[in-house]
């Protein structure tokens, strides 16, 4: 087998390995956060997972579109985050991947779970319980609403991060480059 096939099919069993761990975490969290929660902060929680996918989004498009250069003067000069940022570059598939598909995707599917219960939620505040018109009104207008939100802000986004991928890429660098220096985690690796 070729060394690039060998290396591409073991990241991308890594990756598959990692998505089910994290969706099975967040999927945990969130349920247990929404459960007994008014609808309100329930329906604040949404939004704060689809904002998190719709940023993930960003990230993954800004690595592809950006370029190594005005990262290795700021690397020379031994600027927090530069180094990062130039992996983050050169790594953009992987980097992309993650954010993306994982975080990104992981995001959209929990945040319909849990507009589902938000919205029995709801209906049940309304005193209609799990089945009822309302429900399913309910239903359709947060799927609605969830979908526009999440798309809508995802093209933002891919402006944003096509037009400003180096900004964006190094303020992502930079959080990483903390996050290592405080937690001596390794998460990009060098």
């Amino acid at each position: 087998m070729k060394p690039k096939l060998k290396r591409s099919l073991r990241f991308s069993l890594t990756i598959a390995v990692i998505t089910f761990v994290l969706a099975a975490i967040f999927s945990v969290i969130s349920s247990a956060l929404l459960n007994g929660m008014p609808w309100m902060i329930g329906l604040v929680i949404v939004f704060i997972i689809v904002l998190t996918g719709v940023t993930f989004d960003m990230l993954g498009i800004a690595a592809t579109a950006g370029q190594e250069a005005p990262f290795h003067s700021m690397a020379s000069e031994k600027v927090s985050g530069a180094k990062e940022a130039v992996i983050i570059v050169r790594n953009a598939d992987r980097f992309a991947t993650f954010c993306n598909d994982v975080i990104g995707d992981i995001a959209g599917i929990i945040s319909g779970t849990a507009s589902a219960v938000v919205v029995l939620q709801l209906a049940i505040s309304f005193g209609d319980g799990d089945g009822s018109t309302l429900q399913l009104v309910l239903s359709v207008i947060m799927t609605s609403v969830i979908a526009a939100f999440t798309v809508g802000g995802k093209a933002i986004g891919k402006y944003l991060a096509i037009n400003y991928s180096t900004n964006i890429i190094f303020f992502a660098a930079k959080i990483i480059a903390k996050i290592e220096k405080y937690t001596k985690w390794n998460i990009l690796s060098k």
